[in-house]
């Protein structure tokens, strides 16, 4: 791993998490999301192989989107749940007013509860899911908003729940491929966004594997996968702490 990689950039600040970004190229970055997720996060995964097996049991299910952004995960699991003949529940939640508002305006009927709030105003309202999930949020916590995130998901999952947590694996690999990829598209599909510049950032931000071991509370486990992912993943059974 190249020295730029080896350690942890936990000084530089992604763009859009700038409370004066620019409004349009925040609503630009917003509305790629769904495109670039897509490709990278491997989300129809996620619903094969966590999402659709728990609605076939219990036929209905509550789910929470940590970190929700744009909300193009809770859109995506929404309609392919609808497609399948499930019900479901899900809300995507936020801290950062705009991505609440941005997403709440570009719903199209998929039915998803848009909240503004911190995972502790959940837990101390008593609220529990069936499913918990973020995707890409992990980087963006310190150690300590990290841990807190995790123990308040484990009051928030409900009996027989899941808690899943994916990432991007930081190294030179996803870094090359990434500036690669997006190079092509930069001034087109990812013009006026914060897309390709927030993605490195987010790379050099990042854990590897081993470092989110060493880190993760004990009862949860830490998986890697295709194309540089991270998965940080509690399931009943697991001692809760």
């Amino acid at each position: 791993m190249s020295p730029a990689l080896a350690v942890r950039d936990v000084e530089t600040r992604e763009l859009m998490d700038d409370p004066h970004a620019d409004a349009r190229m925040l609503a630009r970055t917003y509305g790629r999301f769904g495109f670039v997720n897509a490709l990278v996060s491997r989300p129809g995964t996620l619903y094969r192989r966590d999402i659709l097996p728990r609605a076939e049991r219990a036929g209905r299910l509550r789910i929470l989107d940590v970190g929700a952004g744009g909300g193009d995960l809770c859109r995506l699991l929404a309609g392919r749940l609808r497609h399948d003949g499930f019900d479901a529940e899900i809300t995507a939640l936020d801290a950062d007013e705009r991505a609440i508002r941005w997403a709440s305006a570009h719903d199209r009927g998929a039915g998803i509860r848009y909240r503004r709030a911190l995972t502790t105003e959940l837990v101390d309202a008593g609220d529990t899911y069936d499913v918990v999930l973020s995707n890409h949020v992990l980087h963006h916590l310190d150690e300590g908003e990290l841990q807190t995130v995790l123990s308040d998901s484990l009051r928030l999952v409900a009996p027989n729940g899941l808690v899943s947590h994916h990432d991007i694996a930081r190294s030179r690999t996803a870094h090359v491929l990434f500036a690669a990829a997006t190079w092509p598209i930069s001034r087109t599909l990812l013009a006026d966004s914060f897309i390709r510049e927030d993605g490195l950032i987010s790379i050099r931000r990042s854990y590897t594997v081993a470092e989110l071991t060493a880190i993760a509370p004990t009862g949860w486990t830490v998986r890697g996968g295709l194309p540089s992912r991270l998965e940080l993943r509690w399931e009943e059974g697991s001692a809760r702490s």
